[in-house]
């Protein structure tokens, strides 16, 4: 793999990461609000890196010790390549480093492929959202990835 995982701060890489956004959800963040969350203070957008192309990205949004995860995507051309391992890996690093006890998501109970990703990664299914998604309407599935149990 030739590719590196860094911290967006850019909002010049806001295009890029709003295209990724589109090849990957029937809902995806529009460029004008990744740029809003850019200078929140409260999200990190980490992002998978090609040369100039961003390939992947996550974001996390932090409320005191907890760490909520947006959408973790990867660009279809360069999925089959670990590089969701890569950005999850380095989500918990960053997790670590900011002493967030937890990383938590929602993930569509049909989306196979994304439960089986978090799971093999750590992520334990800890509850349901009834009808949580819509287009089509789905119930979603809440992983917790314990950064805490880590230190024991």
């Amino acid at each position: 793999m030739d590719y590196k995982i860094e911290v967006v701060t850019s909002e010049a890489e806001a295009g890029q990461l709003a295209e990724i956004e589109r090849e990957c959800f029937a809902h995806p963040l529009e460029e004008k609000q990744i740029r809003s969350l850019l200078h929140d203070g409260r999200t990190v957008f980490l992002a998978a890196r090609e040369g100039e192309i961003l390939t992947g990205s996550v974001w996390v949004q932090t409320v005191l010790d907890e760490g909520y995860i947006g959408n973790v995507a990867v660009r279809p051309a360069y999925r089959r390549r670990g590089l969701a391992d890569a950005l999850l890996h380095a989500l918990e690093r960053l997790g670590r480093e900011r002493g967030l006890s937890f990383l938590t998501l929602e993930v569509r109970a049909g989306n196979s492929p994304a439960i089986a990703l978090y799971e093999k990664n750590g992520y334990a299914r800890v509850g349901r959202r009834p009808g949580y998604y819509d287009h089509p309407k789905e119930d979603a599935i809440l992983m917790t990835y314990d950064i805490e149990q880590e230190k024991l």
